[in-house]
């Protein structure tokens, strides 16, 4: 037996005989080409490019079938790439400098793309696209045709080394009931698709090709990120059982929780709200339990418009959001990127260190324009339903004054224009940054609520890069610094009369519902898929014994004593937790 561990991204657990696909890469010699062939192997790229077009619109068409409509707007995102003349401009142009093939050409300008995505901290998720499309168009030029699975009749588990967004669309979920990769990331467009599709899924799990032979039995958690390959006759059973019981309890849970409150058996209520990406999302969030939202994502405008969006784009997706909820809250934080993500756009200068350069507020205040843009959005939003503004990577008291300022001066615009909107709409911060945590009762007079946003907290705090494999051991939420920084900031909003909730995973891993609500968090905001298992956590407890549990792991000087304590407690309440 092998125990391997990757980042889960989608719910759920998955068991049968493993299928390895190979990976699909094209080698490519370089050729040269005389001066008079240049045109025809230019026009050889333009039929690449339509024939690749083609190709996305068919397998958007296949997923229309099977997933929400939000999730085609990859699709369209790869459709925009390949109609973009700078694209086209940049094969062309190595075609005719270095008298080079079309294939030679596509394969150096899609590397060069997947080489520079690949060092961006917000880009990183999406290199799949690239390779998705890059395959498209060498696929298109060798004359091949699309690789199959050639998969076994029987149900299994898709083990690759990666899986473009096409491959993934292109499952057969009546074959693969789970998959797991070697390279990706949480939010990469893969990823996505497979929440939408609901396989259970682990992404950037190493090597798990090279440990697993085709016809294993395989285990894909993608609740907690473990595969594990050929299992022994007690781990099997243990998990089979686990399946039972989840499926089982899920059924009960959406029954008998909907419309029941998060309040624990002594009476102490707090909120229940999701973490969405798209308002299509809000439904199904509504249909979970969720009371509200507590984070919408904005990025994912800026990533699928393949431009920088327009005011009426924005106002849009908001006020479709906002109806959609109210009179629930809708928590809309504005836009947390870098300008080395909007190079092209935005004119902005590369950066060693992205994340600790000028990202999220400090890219808006250098650019306003973008800034207001999307303020004027949101607040014409508030008109419609019940908007909070959430500011995100404030760090001090005079970035929060500014961003109040503009803020001002966007509402007062939008009043002398005759533009309706609410003009008593609630303003909080993200504290995701040591700083802000440490000086928030500072703080806490200019905003109305805190949302703590625990996976940066987390990196900044442990100086760890989430992202990178060999120090991702050292990510720990549980860590004492991290829990003592958590218990501060709660206890200074109490104090101050300030909700505190949280937005970040942590709020969202069963282990640590007692633990944040014995701490005395007020608002959770998950994934709508966890929403009725957190909720019944919240009901099956006390305040009391909440707080004590809370002691308690405050208390623990090592990490793993910490989560061992915390996940024994959790499974006392849901006997399967693992």
């Amino acid at each position: 037996m092998e125990v391997k561990r990757g980042i889960p991204v989608s719910h759920g657990i998955a068991i049968a005989e493993a299928f390895v696909l190979d990976s699909e890469e094209a080698v490519i010699p370089r050729r040269q080409i005389r001066p008079e062939e240049t045109d025809h192997e230019v026009q050889r790229v333009h039929d690449a490019c339509a024939q690749a077009i083609k190709d996305t619109l068919e397998a958007k068409s296949v997923a229309a079938r099977t997933i929400d409509e939000e999730f085609l707007a990859i699709f369209d995102s790869h459709v925009t790439m390949l109609q973009d003349k700078s694209l086209r401009e940049d094969i062309t142009r190595i075609i005719e400098n270095e008298q080079a093939t079309a294939e030679w050409a596509v394969q150096q300008v899609m590397h060069r793309f997947i080489k520079l995505w690949s060092t961006n901290e917000f880009l990183a998720d999406r290199v799949g696209d690239l390779f998705d499309l890059q395959k498209k168009l060498l696929r298109s030029l060798l004359g091949k045709k699309r690789q199959g699975l050639n998969a076994p009749a029987a149900r299994f588990v898709l083990i690759a080394h990666n899986l473009t967004p096409s491959q993934t669309v292109h499952l057969d979920r009546s074959k693969v009931i789970g998959f797991a990769t070697d390279t990706g990331g949480r939010t990469s467009h893969t990823a996505l698709l497979a929440r939408a599709l609901g396989i259970p899924a682990v992404v950037g799990a190493g090597d798990i090709t090279a440990e697993v032979n085709i016809g294993d039995t395989v285990i894909v958690d993608g609740t907690s990120g473990v595969i594990v390959c050929r299992p022994d006759t007690d781990t099997l059973t243990s998990y089979e059982t686990r399946v039972r019981n989840m499926r089982v309890r899920q059924a009960k849970l959406s029954l008998e929780l909907k419309d029941v409150p998060p309040e624990t058996q002594d009476g102490y209520r707090v909120e229940l709200f999701a973490n969405i990406e798209f308002p299509e999302e809000i439904p199904a969030a509504i249909e979970h339990g969720a009371e509200g939202v507590g984070l919408y994502r904005t990025e994912y405008l800026y990533v699928q418009k393949g431009h920088m969006p327009t005011e009426a784009e924005h106002f849009q997706e908001y006020k479709k959001a906002a109806e959609l909820l109210a009179p629930r809250p809708l928590t809309i934080r504005t836009l947390d990127m870098g300008g080395d993500k909007l190079l092209e756009e935005t004119g902005g200068t590369r950066e060693s260190n992205p994340s600790l350069g000028c990202r999220s507020i400090r890219f808006c205040f250098e650019r306003e324009d973008i800034f207001r843009t999307q303020l004027r959005a949101i607040m014409r939003a508030s008109a419609f339903g019940n908007v909070r503004v959430l500011f995100p990577m404030i760090s001090n008291a005079a970035e929060l004054r500014k961003a109040h300022s503009i803020l001002n001066e966007v509402m007062d615009t939008l009043k002398n224009e005759r533009i309706s909107f609410d003009p008593n709409v609630r303003v909080g911060i993200m504290v995701e940054v040591p700083s802000a945590a440490w000086i928030a009762d500072i703080l806490a007079k200019d905003t109305d609520f805190f949302s703590l946003g625990t996976n940066d907290l987390v990196q900044y705090s442990m100086a760890v890069d989430r992202g990178n494999e060999r120090v991702a051991n050292l990510y720990q939420p549980a860590h004492p610094a991290i829990l003592r920084l958590l218990q501060h900031v709660i206890d200074t909003g109490r104090r101050t009369r300030v909700r505190v909730g949280m937005c970040g995973e942590m709020s969202g891993e069963l282990s640590y519902t007692i633990l944040l609500l014995g701490l005395g968090l007020k608002e959770f905001s998950v994934s709508p898929a966890v929403l009725p298992e957190v909720k019944e956590i919240i009901r099956q407890v006390t305040m009391s014994d909440a707080r004590t549990i809370a002691r308690q792991a405050l208390a623990f000087e090592q990490v793993e004593d910490t989560i061992k304590f915390l996940s024994e407690k959790t499974r006392e309440i849901l006997p399967d937790f693992a």
